[in-house]
């Protein structure tokens, strides 16, 4: 089973709870793909600049001057801060952008009805398996940032969460494949402060309803959309858990509809 993890929210910015989640997945056994978010640190470094965020349901608005932001600190900062951090723990990790070795290629999107700017959508079918399955059996991890390339040399950002649901579907093609989305919170809550609002499972139909309602909202709208489209797409399985339950079956467990 090849296992591709997300990890985004406020566990790419906080010390502790990265490290706590590497030292898991790190020890996770089998294959493995760590996809990594990094909003934040993007959005502080774009306000230390005196550059704006423009944030639309959860997808980042990437300008010219932003794409250079984000491009810095997903290929370069974090990314390389993971892999060092996997490399500490004996997980023999290699950072990755979807232009490095081709890897992912997207397409820029339509500006209409709303310009994301310099934002891609990925098709599944070009993710290369076939470098992905030859690092696998080298016995690498790979660890994707969200920066992608439209292959006539022009970087694209895209969301995180878009590429973990892209690359486990590639990975699909290779081998049956487990997709998990880890962040700060226990999974899909109905309410933020309950812990005890949990969603054990949800169907493409509970979350139209969620969304209807306003239950879910901004960030979780790409999640669930992209973990969705994995299941349609042929992932085994998708979970949506907290960073500190890597590795166990806690959290919101993605279902088709009956």
């Amino acid at each position: 089973m090849i296992k591709v993890v997300k990890i985004g929210g406020n566990v790419v910015d906080n010390p502790e709870a990265l490290a706590r989640f590497v030292k898991a997945f790190a020890a996770m056994e089998g294959p493995k793909i760590l996809v990594h978010g990094g909003g934040k640190e993007a959005t502080r470094l774009s306000g230390a600049l005196g550059i704006e965020t423009k944030m639309i349901e959860g997808r980042r608005v990437t300008d010219r001057q932003t794409l250079d932001v984000v491009t810095e600190v997903y290929a370069g900062l974090i990314n390389k801060r993971i892999v060092a951090m996997l490399q500490a723990e004996g997980c023999n990790a290699i950072g990755l952008s979807g232009a490095d070795a081709n890897m992912i290629k997207a397409t820029r999107r339509n500006p209409e009805p709303i310009d994301y700017g310099f934002v891609g959508d990925i098709d599944p079918k070009e993710v290369n398996t076939e470098v992905l399955k030859a690092l696998l059996e080298s016995g690498l991890t790979p660890v994707f940032c969200a920066i992608t390339h439209d292959g006539k040399g022009t970087l694209l950002n895209c969301n995180a969460d878009s590429v973990a649901s892209a690359v486990a579907r590639g990975a699909s093609r290779i081998g049956e494949t487990e997709l998990i989305y880890c962040f700060e919170q226990p999974g899909v809550m109905l309410d933020i402060d309950n812990p005890d609002s949990l969603v054990a499972t949800l169907t493409p139909k509970g979350f139209a309803e969620l969304k209807e309602q306003g239950v879910v909202s901004k960030g979780m709208i790409p999640k669930l959309t992209n973990s969705f489209a994995a299941i349609a797409g042929g992932i085994s399985s998708v979970i949506i858990q907290h960073a500190d339950a890597i590795g166990t079956e806690k959290g919101t467990k993605l279902l088709p509809d009956d």
